[in-house]
């Protein structure tokens, strides 16, 4: 079976790794197949069957390439149709001879779209996703349709009208990320999407990341183990993740399992047997990922600059420029002007429904602790009975934070009795935000943002969190990034204020556009993200 493993590997996407190395691999990978082949799951020994089992190893970057180049020539050929059909005499002629020019101009947009890197994404990053792609798709088809517009023109191919060019524009923005959307949820079904990953470095850092990629399976990464010197006692969720052995047997296991992605974390070894190693993975063709030792204070927009040729870290700013929170502000206003006029109806509904069902006020009003540390009163519907606030001390027994050592102050009553039958439904289905819609127009929150908390809390958790306070930089929001990955009410505070921070250091509209249509899903699937 161990000779199923060591076949030589066919160099793929990404051309051939260095003879020399390859062969020296394959040596260690006969030699110490017994030791490390027991230890790794049988999904692992499935994706290596399947790999071998073909002439070409068809990888992540041959499945995403493809997938999405068909999408992307759909898409446009279907805009250069309706284009055409739009206008009176076509692109450049009538009947077939009029796709002559389009079908001529498809490869132009593919090379263009190959230089806004749009087929390299989901291959170099793990948490890619179509929401991502929408800057550069913006860009390509403004930039594409009007160069097309004006080579067809200046060769004198076609007269192509404004009509045609703005059917085509918007036609192209609706397909290319419907396509992508629909061709990633395709092939990220798919075996060869799985991603044969190692962890160097089994401490603390590494063992996070190793939970992060369990809990996504989006992201296609299959944990075959951790590569590490010493003993280390793993979290109880990695219970299964095996321990390969030291770094020096990981060119033999990437060459056994076919490993595409090394994660390098902190492990004990010094940094020039680190650097060895890095240089040796690098003609081994695997993806390096590298945890910086500052992990925690770099995120996404970091910008890299040199001195004499010494990369530096640029950190951005743990707050919006005038000019960002400008945009920030006009686009809250357009969406929650337009979401109170859309959804009156409905709120109409839920305000009645509401009183109908328990006496008292529809409303539910708090002071919250929002941007630069002032003060405002949330609303909500109202979801409780009218009198919750006095039953608070008969119902001090059943609060969950007075056990096990919890802090009394914060106060949450699984089943709460309290809570009406339209409450429920309310919060199941996170209705009971919609009213905050007020606040943002008021200019007191925003729709995306760190959710606001009671000035006591804020209070007590600035002084246990040395970074609390910054994520009252920007305004609080109706839903954040730290909510549409389930970090809400009774999980860590510690990584709700870690996803805070991130959003405002990688904050633009995209980001938030990916937030609300997350927030969506998530209320879809009866997820109270409040």
């Amino acid at each position: 079976m161990a000779s199923a493993y060591v076949r030589s590997r066919s160099a793929g996407e990404n051309g051939r790794p260095s003879a020399t190395l390859d062969r020296l691999a394959l040596v260690e990978s006969v030699r110490h197949y017994a030791e490390v082949a027991a230890l790794v799951d049988e999904l692992t020994i499935e994706i290596v069957e399947r790999r071998r089992k073909t002439a070409v190893v068809r990888r992540r970057g041959w499945l995403v390439h493809r997938t999405l180049l068909l999408t992307d020539v759909l898409a446009l050929g279907l805009a250069f149709l309706l284009a055409t059909a739009v206008g009176d005499a076509g692109v450049a002629a009538d009947g077939l001879a009029g796709l002559a020019v389009p079908l001529a101009l498809l490869p132009l947009w593919i090379l263009m779209a190959k230089l806004y890197g749009l087929y390299e994404f989901d291959e170099r990053r793990t948490d890619h996703s179509t929401a991502g792609d929408l800057p550069a798709i913006f860009h390509l088809v403004t930039v594409g349709a009007w160069l097309s517009a004006v080579g067809v023109w200046l060769t004198g191919l076609g007269d192509v009208t404004f009509a045609e060019l703005a059917t085509f524009w918007l036609v192209v923005l609706a397909l290319l990320p419907m396509g992508r959307a629909l061709a990633r949820t395709l092939f990220r079904r798919r075996f060869a999407y799985l991603q044969n990953t190692v962890i160097v470095g089994a401490d603390d850092t590494g063992q996070l990341i190793a939970r992060k990629f369990l809990h996504h399976s989006e992201y296609g990464i299959n944990l075959v183990g951790f590569v590490d010197g010493e003993r280390r006692t793993l979290h109880e969720e990695l219970e299964r993740v095996p321990v390969l052995g030291g770094t020096e047997l990981l060119p033999a296991i990437v060459r056994l399992f076919d490993v595409e992605r090394v994660v390098i974390s902190f492990s004990g070894d010094a940094t020039e047997e680190t650097l060895r190693l890095i240089r040796t993975l690098v003609d081994l063709d695997v993806r390096i990922d590298i945890v910086p030792r500052l992990y925690e204070v770099v995120g996404s927009r970091i910008s890299i600059h040199t001195v004499e040729g010494l990369p530096l870290l640029g950190l951005p700013s743990p707050h919006l420029s005038p000019s960002s929170r400008c945009v920030k502000r006009l686009f809250d206003l357009a969406f929650s002007t337009v979401g109170l006029i859309v959804l009156l109806p409905l709120l109409v509904a839920i305000a009645v429904a509401v009183k109908l069902d328990s006496p008292g006020p529809i409303f539910f009003r708090q002071v919250r602790m929002g941007s630069g540390g002032r003060t405002f009163r949330i609303v909500k519907f109202r979801t409780m009975t009218a009198d919750a606030e006095t039953r608070k001390a008969d119902l001090a027994h059943l609060n969950k934070h007075c056990h096990n050592g919890g802090d009394p102050r914060m106060f949450k009553i699984v089943r709460d009795p309290r809570v009406t039958r339209c409450g429920g439904f309310l919060r199941r289905y996170c209705l009971d935000e919609l009213p905050q819609l007020i606040n943002v127009v008021l200019g007191d929150m925003s729709l995306v943002g760190p959710r606001p908390e009671r000035p006591p809390f804020v209070k007590q958790f600035k002084e246990r969190i040395p970074q609390y306070m910054l994520r009252h930089k920007v305004k609080s929001g109706l839903t954040g990034w730290a909510q549409v990955n389930g970090l809400r009410g009774d999980t860590s505070l510690e990584r709700r204020i870690e996803y805070d921070l991130y959003y405002i250091q990688n904050w633009s509209l995209a980001l938030d556009l990916k937030i609300m249509i997350l927030t969506l899903y998530r209320a879809w699937q009866h997820r109270h993200l409040g």
